[in-house]
């Protein structure tokens, strides 16, 4: 049992697969996607891209394949970068057929949208003989038309009865490596959704919500959505969907995880919104901490408080502190204890410093943790 077990979440238990080198489901880490807005046959803009997407700690991403020259890209784009790659595709059963042939390590596909079950077959056996697992994508804006005639509009119910019935497309080809995702524009449907689909598959899910809009509404419905499901315990790997550019889905999918304990990288910051009482200023000190700190992956917690009502109590649960205190001297708590009074003008290199050194204790006892197992 857990020293604080109000924070234990007890993940659903799901088949493992394989994602490249990613193992989704199982015990897992749940992993962080992201998708490319380059023409991925504009092959230099998408290997930027995604190592921009990768250096941000995007675990898996997925790159739309709508045309033969972006599937034959992807052999070239996948020398030059260090992630497993999603080939996203539509309609067209020889794209599927060409991307795991050129080295895609997932394709996402509906089944249903594939055609005869010849194809189908086709699909399948590329996917088998380059170890290419397969996401089953449902989306209610593009449910099927006998679905959407019986149950009149999407509903979790017809997002669950089309992921199954494509399911079934390729377990009845005997594939199984495999992940399922309904997702939605709208939070209530997409919750419902796969809580119904969680009960009735041990596949892996792949979490969003879909369209969800630009930076600020899409991050907060994405964390609503996603934030709710993950604690219940469902979801094996997650993409906040946004209007914006794709390295900052990354970083608000990490920051749902991190909140969650359910993923550890970079700094984690705990910071006052700031009133009269502060001893310096806390908003543009955190803006520039943020900034400064963003190139450490080991995790790391921070508080910065602006005064005495609750900063010291904050410094004693992180690893490094620091109190606003008055005329400028401010207090610095390292491993929730008091250590030294800071100037304000040498705060923030101060702070640096200490979560740099912090950081690199961290890493030091982790590697020879390691090194003794």
């Amino acid at each position: 049992m857990s020293i604080r077990p109000f924070r234990d979440i007890k993940r659903r238990k799901t088949k493992e697969i394989n994602v490249g080198k990613v193992k989704v489901g199982g015990n897992n880490p749940i992993s962080v996607q992201s998708m490319t807005n380059t023409l991925t046959s504009d092959i230099k803009a998408t290997i930027n891209q995604i190592n921009e997407i990768n250096s941000e700690g995007a675990d898996i991403v997925r790159v739309s394949c709508p045309d033969e020259l972006s599937t034959k890209s992807l052999k070239e784009i996948i020398k030059h970068v260090d992630v497993p790659i999603v080939a996203d595709i539509h309609f067209h059963y020889k794209r599927a057929i060409e991307a795991a042939e050129n080295g895609a390590s997932c394709l996402r596909i509906n089944p249903g949208n594939i055609g005869d079950i010849k194809k189908i077959k086709e699909v399948v056996k590329a996917a088998q003989d380059n170890d290419c697992s397969i996401r089953v994508g449902v989306n209610a804006g593009s449910l099927e038309k006998d679905i959407l005639d019986k149950f009149k509009e999407p509903c979790p119910e017809a997002l669950v009865e089309s992921a199954l019935r494509n399911v079934k497309i390729l377990e009845d080809e005997n594939f199984s490596n495999l992940k399922i995702s309904v997702k939605s524009s709208d939070v209530f449907l997409s919750i419902q959704a796969y809580r119904q689909l969680s009960k009735v598959t041990d596949y892996p899910l792949h979490l969003g919500i879909t369209e969800a809009g630009g930076f600020i509404p899409g991050s907060i419905k994405s964390s609503i959505g996603l934030g709710t499901l993950l604690l219940d315990g469902i979801g094996d790997t997650i993409r906040i969907s946004l209007s914006e550019d794709p390295v900052k889905e990354v970083k608000i999918g990490n920051e749902v995880l991190k909140s969650l304990n359910l993923r550890e990288r970079g700094v984690r910051i705990i910071s006052c919104p700031s009133c009269a009482r502060q001893g310096f200023q806390v908003i543009e000190t955190v803006k520039v901490l943020e900034q400064k700190l963003s190139h450490i992956k080991t995790p790391v917690t921070l508080s910065i408080i602006g005064c005495v009502v609750n900063g010291p109590g904050e410094a004693a649960m992180t690893d490094v502190g620091i109190t606003g205190g008055k005329k400028g001297n401010n207090m610095l708590y390292l491993s929730g204890l008091q250590s030294e009074k800071v100037l304000t003008n040498d705060m923030i290199e101060k702070v640096v410093s200490e979560v740099e050194k912090k950081a690199l204790e961290l890493e030091n006892k982790s590697n020879d943790t390691t090194k003794n197992s």
